[in-house]
């Protein structure tokens, strides 16, 4: 065989062998999530400090333009485009009963259907803790969107869930909770 020719079955053979290997992916469990961690984005809003579990939400933005909308809900601080979509923008510090004057700068799109996102003040980094760090109580009432507590660098931060804080912006707004993905 001549030099091209061992190449081109080379070639062929390591594109079997991918071809192969990609079909097999979709015989095999999913990979599981991390249970030991859990990763969290530590923000502030309204002058507070909170966490957000990042498996929660779908992207991060610094300045993104939000155009403001008229309207009855102080929470709702207008609509941003992500993708060709228009989103409503809501201000998680108003939302939580802690509103400031000032624009918040960070949106955060939360995971799931129909897309929402939630505007606050500062992000203050990524953090991965042990899961077992953070603080729930046995048969604990949900406070709001509030669910927990984790000791982070600077001190306890209450864990906003965005899902509860979707279940909020659908009772201020008047329409029914649709089935989260």
């Amino acid at each position: 065989m001549s030099p091209t020719e061992l190449y081109k079955a080379g070639v062929l053979d390591r594109l079997a062998e991918l071809r192969e290997e990609f079909d097999s992916s979709f015989t095999r469990p999913a990979r599981r999530h991390d249970v030991e961690h859990a990763e969290l984005l530590a923000i502030k809003a309204g002058g507070r400090a909170y966490a957000l579990q990042l498996s929660q939400t779908s992207g991060v933005y610094p300045d993104r333009p939000v155009t403001p909308l008229p309207g009855p809900i102080p929470a709702l601080i207008g609509v941003a485009g992500f993708g060709g979509t228009i989103v409503p923008v809501y201000d998680l510090a108003a939302l939580l009963g802690r509103p400031l004057p000032d624009r918040p700068r960070w949106l955060v799109t939360a995971a799931g259907t129909p897309p929402l996102a939630f505007a606050f003040h500062q992000l203050d980094g990524h953090v991965r803790v042990p899961a077992g760090s953070i603080i729930t109580e046995a048969g604990e009432r949900p406070h709001g969107s509030l669910r927990g507590m984790v000791p982070l660098a600077g001190g306890i931060r209450p864990i906003i869930d965005l899902p509860a804080a979707r279940a909020a912006v659908h009772t201020l707004t008047g329409h029914l909770e649709e089935r989260q993905t």
